[in-house]
């Protein structure tokens, strides 16, 4: 691989660090060729993007881009590869399902939304953690049961009161 190349290499690696606020590294080392492919399959039909990559120029694109990632540095050892989603737990349900048949991939670290966590201890709990979405979700469901209690409260005595008023109406007659 030449200079030219590997620096193009690093330019998109810190261009999509800068574009994702979420991503997870992983060891998918001993996954044989048909292991692999069904783990990238998993992986393009949950919408997650996974680039195996050498560990010198991920290092180098984590030191360009423009977040802070020192503590991924240790972390660059042996087999890296790396996954970029859109929805925070998505590479920890993915790593959780395909260990169910295997023994990899193997958590090393994750970047969520600003949040660090380190060590494949964090799977269990990243996969079980709540998206932006289901969290956003959540609070619009707490935020309208109240609106909807008062709602079909007014409905329901609405015609009770009607047929009070009507009730009384007859009767003064």
């Amino acid at each position: 691989m030449t200079r030219a190349e590997k620096e193009e290499i690093v330019k998109h690696l810190s261009q999509k660090l800068n574009e994702n606020s979420i991503f997870y590294l992983a060891d998918i080392s001993d996954l044989d060729a048909e292991t692999s492919t069904k783990l990238r399959r998993l992986a393009h039909k949950r919408e997650v993007s996974l680039n195996v990559v050498k560990n010198t120029l991920l290092r180098k694109a984590l030191e360009a881009a423009e977040g802070s990632y020192e503590q991924f540095y240790d972390l660059l050892k042996g087999n890296t590869s790396i996954m970029f989603s859109e929805v925070g737990n998505a590479p920890a349900k993915l790593i959780k399902e395909f260990r169910k048949d295997y023994d990899r991939p193997i958590l090393k670290g994750a970047f969520i939304e600003e949040a660090v966590f380190i060590g494949d201890d964090q799977v269990k709990s990243l996969a079980e953690m709540k998206s932006k979405e289901e969290v956003i979700a959540d609070i619009i469901a707490i935020l309208q049961s109240p609106a909807k209690n008062v709602v079909s409260a007014l409905q329901s005595g609405g015609n009770t009161i009607s047929g009070l008023v009507k009730a009384l109406g007859e009767r003064a007659e």
